[in-house]
């Protein structure tokens, strides 16, 4: 019997996969300043990006590309403490968002690159997730008024907080060049996306899914609802989306920014699609 060709729709049930599944975590991890970089794109323009198994999740008819650098921290298996050298590195990724079936809305990572050889050789291989090496980099400047809270973060007397500089720079495999230069500042107050909002559709996303090829993988993270703000980007020069495919409009983004969550990872399986 011939496979159903997925429909591109607008999702409905959004919520479910925030829920913790049963079973244990195979690994812990904290993401650090997250930042949601987001333009409209046309779904013939991802169509050919990703499994046909999947159908391209869209919001009010419109569907989208992500860029997303931020910082890993603390990442281990959930059998060994954290090793610094290797558990901390910054990572960037290009995605977009699809669902199977109707149900199951998740990521699909047209890329991610990451500054941790050893992470990256065994994504590629326990994952089945497009990870690249990159060389980055990432500074913060807090504004003369900030005052520092305890957990590293600043807490803004005016209106801005913190600038941050974010680069990055693809070594292998390629394709190359796909870099990435930004410099930003979060702004606003922290206020999780309420559900059926164009900020929720885009963040709050709890599944992932890969391919080796021939089969179809999905993986599962669990965390509390991102401490979402508003941001502007002051600059940005990038190459990482044209590297995966896709010619992005030349518009400025949406620009959502996350100061981190602490995030549980559970089993990768194959969805039987």
């Amino acid at each position: 019997m011939e496979a159903a060709i997925p429909v591109e729709t607008d999702r409905i049930d959004r919520v479910a996969p925030t829920r913790r599944p049963s079973g244990n975590p195979v690994m812990f991890q904290s993401w650090r300043r997250l930042l949601f970089l987001h333009w409209e794109v046309p779904v013939e323009a991802l169509r050919p990006l990703v499994p046909p198994q999947l159908a391209i999740d869209t919001y009010d008819g419109r569907a989208y590309v992500g860029l997303v650098p931020f910082t890993m921290m603390g990442v281990r298996p959930v059998w060994t403490p954290a090793f610094k050298p290797l558990s901390d590195f910054h990572e960037v990724n290009v995605r977009t968002y699809v669902h199977l079936d109707g149900a199951d809305p998740g990521v699909w990572f047209l890329s991610l690159d990451a500054a941790n050889a050893l992470a990256v050789r065994i994504a590629r291989s326990a994952w089945k997730l497009p990870y690249h090496f990159a060389e980055m980099d990432l500074s913060v400047s807090l504004n003369p008024e900030d005052v520092v809270a305890a957990d590293g973060y600043a807490v803004g007397i005016g209106d801005w907080t913190e600038t941050v500089d974010y680069r990055s720079s693809r070594r292998w495999p390629g394709p190359v060049p796909a870099d990435c230069t930004v410099s930003y500042s979060p702004r606003g107050p922290i206020c999780p996306a309420a559900a059926g909002t164009l900020e929720h559709f885009l963040a709050e996303r709890y599944l992932l899914y890969s391919t080796d090829g021939a089969r179809l993988y999905r993986g599962q993270v669990h965390h509390e609802a991102y401490p979402l703000q508003t941001a502007e980007a002051w600059s940005l020069n990038e190459s990482l989306v044209r590297a995966a495919g896709i010619d992005r409009p030349s518009s400025a983004p949406l620009v959502h920014y996350a100061h981190g969550v602490d995030v549980e990872i559970f089993p990768l399986g194959p969805t039987g699609a």
